[in-house]
């Protein structure tokens, strides 16, 4: 089955580039992809390289050390998912941007629970895949204005959060979150008792507005699930608006 070319896109402008000196992997079995993202990304200042296969892009990992990973969830040895949760299990909390044809939530939820951190949808747009890139890569490197003073230590209830070590504890115990579930975390506890719309957490968190996905009911699960007892208490989901963090 020929995966769908993404449509094309206007030329993206370079002056929308704040000269990024990303690495990035772009994994993908039809090369007429690979080559259209390599020069879009190229071109907004990015080093590029990629593969073509799942083994090629964990051999790429281990050589290129990327700071982002464009993933194909459908290639012809191991899949997308294999992949990421190859590397997580290996500790490699590199960000995840997967690109995939397949829509439904249940393959959203499967790759949330390989540890990505975004989905594209073929066909795209380029001006969208480099939107999702700069907020993931602000996000793996603290791209937002870092708080200062005691904001760099936030805490609520038994959860503490150390923005500067990007460490999570929870009654004491370490825990591990993906880029995107820490970036979430973050956004809750700067906003103590107030009740943030999914609208909201989608635009800070995915720099994004995708309604109707349910990405974000989906990473609040899994961040509860990570936290433990505390995370249950902690975050209070408003019936018909979203999320409010209970610092108490």
């Amino acid at each position: 089955m020929t995966t769908p070319v993404p449509s094309a896109p206007s030329t993206p402008s370079p002056a929308a580039s704040a000269a990024p000196t990303a690495r990035l992997l772009i994994v993908d079995d039809e090369e007429g992809i690979r080559s259209m993202l390599t020069m879009a990304l190229e071109f907004l200042g990015y080093r590029v390289t990629s593969a073509a296969t799942g083994r090629q892009a964990l051999q790429a990992v281990t050589r290129y050390d990327p700071d982002l990973i464009l993933l194909d969830v459908n290639l012809p040895d191991l899949s997308g998912f294999d992949v990421c949760r190859n590397l997580r299990d290996r500790g490699n909390a590199v960000p995840v941007l997967f690109l995939t044809g397949l829509g439904g939530v249940d393959d959203r939820v499967r790759g949330l629970d390989m540890g990505g951190d975004d989905f594209v949808t073929k066909p795209f747009e380029l001006k969208e895949i480099a939107a999702r890139v700069r907020a993931l890569l602000r996000r793996a490197g603290g791209g937002h204005s870092a708080p200062d003073g005691n904001r760099n230590r936030l805490r609520a209830g038994a959860v503490q959060l150390d923005a500067e070590a990007h460490q999570v504890w929870a009654d004491g115990r370490p825990v591990d979150l993906t880029t995107t579930e820490f970036a979430l975390l973050r956004y809750l506890m700067e906003n103590p008792g107030r009740v943030l719309s999914r609208r909201q957490i989608q635009e800070r968190v995915w720099n994004h507005r995708d309604e109707g996905s349910g990405v974000v009911d989906t990473y609040i699960y899994y961040l509860r699930r990570k936290l433990g007892e505390p995370g249950q208490s902690l975050i209070r989901t408003v019936r018909g608006v979203g999320y409010q963090l209970c610092a108490n």
